[in-house]
Order: C-alpha cells, then structure tokens, then sequence
C-alpha cells in the first residue's frame, strides 16, 4: 500500500505545477488588458487599440 502512495505524490505533484504554471499564462492577458486601458498611463479605448493590444498577445 505504501508502494501506490509514493507513485501518486509525484505525479500529483506535477499535475499541481502544470496547473500553476499554465494558470497564470491563462490569466496574465486579462490583468496586461486591464491595465492598458485602466492603468497609470490609460490607452483610449478605440477599436484600432482593442485590435493592436489583443494582436500583441495573441503573437507574443
């Protein structure tokens, strides 16, 4: 029994690092567009901003 424990940690474990590394890519163009047009330094919110913001990330 113990045998099955020790092969579960480490998969459990990098099941649990994919999660937190891939999360915070997932989240990361939310918080980038946030900022962008609600910031310090605000971008008017134009069509031609939308588009240019949202291509540097998507080809980032």
């Amino acid at each position: 029994m113990s045998a099955n424990k020790s092969k579960s940690r480490p998969s459990a474990l990098i099941i649990g690092a994919i999660g937190v590394v891939f999360g915070d890519i997932g989240t990361s163009p939310l918080y980038a567009l946030k900022e962008t047009f609600a910031g310090h330094h605000p971008i008017a919110v134009e069509p031609a901003s939308i588009f240019g913001i949202l291509s540097l990330i998507f080809w980032t």
